[in-house]
């Protein structure tokens, strides 16, 4: 599951939000801008795996508010085999507690606008934008 975290932007542009964003440790997307997020843990709710995930990965605390989008995600390899088959449940976030710090499965954190999502996947920013207009 992942996080579409928002927040408003700071300064003059406090009418547009943002989106945390982090660069990815570890497989899938090593390396990759992504949302935070990652796999549930045996008894843990996806709301709970959630807030446990975005913890881990960028010291801040959250509460889920909604369910954006949920959808398949296949890895292949060069022979056609699957590497990775995930089942992904995105939530649109709030944050309620914390400070951005990155941990272990996330190399960089960075909050970004609407018009910097280039370095996403185009499904990672068709969530964001879903999300935005929810958030509107």
């Amino acid at each position: 599951m992942g996080a579409v975290i928002l927040r408003e932007a700071p300064g003059e542009n406090a009418s547009q939000k943002q989106v945390l964003l982090v660069r990815r440790a570890q497989e899938p997307l090593k390396g990759e801008w992504s949302l935070p997020g990652g796999a549930v843990e045996l008894g843990e709710t996806l709301e709970q795996a959630t807030c446990r995930e975005v913890l881990e990965e960028t010291g801040l605390v959250v509460e889920t508010v909604d369910v954006v989008e949920a959808f398949d995600r296949i890895s292949r390899d060069a022979e056609d085999r699957v590497r990775f088959h995930y089942v992904l449940v995105d939530f649109l976030c709030r944050v309620v507690g914390g400070s951005l710090a990155c941990a272990s499965d996330a190399l960089e954190a960075r909050w970004a606008r609407d018009n910097e999502l280039e370095d996403l996947t185009p499904l990672t920013v068709q969530v964001i934008r879903k999300a935005l207009e929810m958030a509107s």
